[in-house]
């Protein structure tokens, strides 16, 4: 049975769970066996809840039986039975919340955020907490309170970040997708190291997924998934319970189909615009590897193959954006209320940002504010005569752990911050404009390892960004045998596992 469920699709695990042909208990109990033997070399999970996951899923085949008997399995919710995990940022009713920091005295949260509960609304079975980088904050999921998200085609390597682990858990076969959360490309840039793909959907159409205190409006959660037909069930439940109609910016326009019909319908002919500019280029090296040029290549050849026009965008950005973002990205962190005798444990480049953010002054956090605001319009002037923007997703291959922040986190604040900006420079402006991008896998390296492209599309545009990543897609998935049966690059046992 175990093997019949990790050949199987989120949609076609899915559709066997509603017909009956797998239980809730079943399914979680594959996946929970699968952690179990996998994630003490990967990292992905900071805390494993085995026995509620298992209480949930029996619940949910009660459900299902009673459904049965009354001739309504119609009704079951939309990913009745379906496993899944939380990032560790946000709050799980009865789990503890690290926010990837030491600072906090982790205890179990009284309610579940509004995510988790959207999401259990619709069906799912929580299997656990997810590694993430301190508050967020970085580009790789590495801390202070437990082991690195480690990639799954090379261990050695980090998965990305923030959404690091719940990246690492579905493109290793942990999970069969998983929600993220995205505020300068925490989902794009771990799908791209994880070969699998990552959905930012558009300002306002998951009003659950929002950050409080995001005074920016950066922050949008969005789905995690091997496949974009598997990606766009995730989303159809985000977006529930109205459908994509329900969005709650008008902007976003009305759907009668779901994203699930939208991505395995045509899109039309459409004008795709490649676009290398970044808004860091006056600031730091923006420079793209050989392989992330590759995986452009194989992008424009397929989109051309398929009968869109590609060409060249012309896309320039004013130079005064590194600061004003960096400015609204830190700020958060200078409001945290962590007692003075915790902040040494912070990692460095999060007591460098705090520090600064709480320098700074409330007039220059608003004229920084205004600034993106200016920017944002006239990006999505300069991006409105093409249908889709297309650019590397990562400008390099996945780096190893420790490279953003230097053995035993000694490479300075700023030195991690270039590194990470130099990594992921086509991101953080995808959220400043508030638009729907899409990372997509296209290329493997001789290495194995994953390389994709990032499409922007305007807003309302998530079926038909999701349909060119049909197009696009190369998934590859890591099975028994493969990168996490070597016992290379595992990592030390983890300290917050709970049962």
């Amino acid at each position: 049975m175990d093997d019949g469920v990790a050949r199987l699709s989120a949609r076609g695990l899915r559709d066997a769970l509603r017909a009956g042909e797998l239980s809730a208990r079943d399914a979680t109990g594959h996946f929970l066996s699968v952690i179990e033997a996998a994630d003490h070399r990967l990292g992905a999970f900071v805390t494993v809840t085995a026995d509620r996951a298992l209480e949930a899923a029996a619940a949910a085949d009660q459900a299902h039986a009673a459904a049965r008997r009354a001739g309504t399995l119609a009704a079951l919710p939309p990913l009745h039975g379906m496993p899944t995990a939380f990032k560790d940022l946000v709050d799980v009713a009865g789990v503890p919340t690290t926010h990837g920091s030491a600072t906090i005295s982790p205890r179990p949260a009284p309610t579940d955020g509004p995510l988790v509960e959207l999401l259990r609304t619709a069906g799912v079975v929580s299997l656990g907490k997810t590694q993430v980088p301190e508050f967020g904050l970085t580009a790789y999921s590495e801390n202070r309170i437990a082991p690195p998200s480690r990639n799954p085609h090379a261990p050695a390597l980090s998965s990305g970040g923030s959404s690091g682990g719940s990246a690492a858990a579905v493109a290793a076969g942990l999970l069969p997708f998983a929600p993220g959360s995205d505020g300068g490309g925490s989902i794009r840039i771990p799908a791209a190291a994880c070969g699998i793909v990552g959905l930012k959907p558009g300002r306002g159409l998951i009003p659950a997924g929002q950050s409080a205190g995001d005074a920016a409006r950066l922050v949008v959660a969005g789905p995690l998934a091997r496949t974009a037909e598997d990606a766009a069930l995730l989303l159809d439940a985000l977006v529930a319970p109205g459908g994509p109609s329900g969005a709650a910016d008008p902007r976003h326009g009305r759907h009668a189909a779901s994203y699930v019909d939208a991505v395995n319908r045509e899109p039309g002919r459409l004008r795709i615009g490649v676009a290398l500019a970044s808004p860091w280029d006056q600031r730091y090296r923006i420079a793209p590897e050989a392989e992330a040029s590759a995986a452009l290549r194989v992008a424009v050849a397929r989109l051309d193959a398929a009968g869109h026009a590609v060409a060249e965008a012309d896309i320039r950005y004013d130079n005064r954006y590194p600061d004003a973002f960096t400015a609204a990205w830190t700020a958060g962190v200078g409001t945290l209320r962590i007692a003075p005798e915790r902040e040494p444990l912070l990692t460095p480049l999060t007591r460098a940002f705090r520090r600064r953010a709480q320098q700074r002054s409330r007039a220059r956090l608003d004229e920084a504010l205004a600034f993106l605001r200016r920017f944002e319009r006239d990006t999505i002037a300069q991006f409105a005569p093409w249908d889709a923007i297309l650019t590397p997703a990562l400008a390099q291959t996945p780096r190893p752990i420790g490279w953003f922040s230097g053995a035993e986190w000694r490479t300075t604040a700023d030195a991690d911050y270039a590194r990470q900006c130099e990594f992921a420079p086509w991101s953080s402006m995808v959220n400043v404009c508030g638009l729907p991008a899409v990372s997509i896998p296209t290329h493997w390296t001789d290495g194995g390892l994953p390389m994709g492209v990032q499409l922007v599309g305007p807003l309302g545009s998530e079926g038909r960004l999701l349909a060119l990543a049909r197009t696009l897609e190369t998934p590859r998935v890591v099975r028994p045998g493969g990168p996490l049966s070597s016992p290379s690059g595992t990592s030390r046992p983890r300290r917050c596992r709970s049962r």
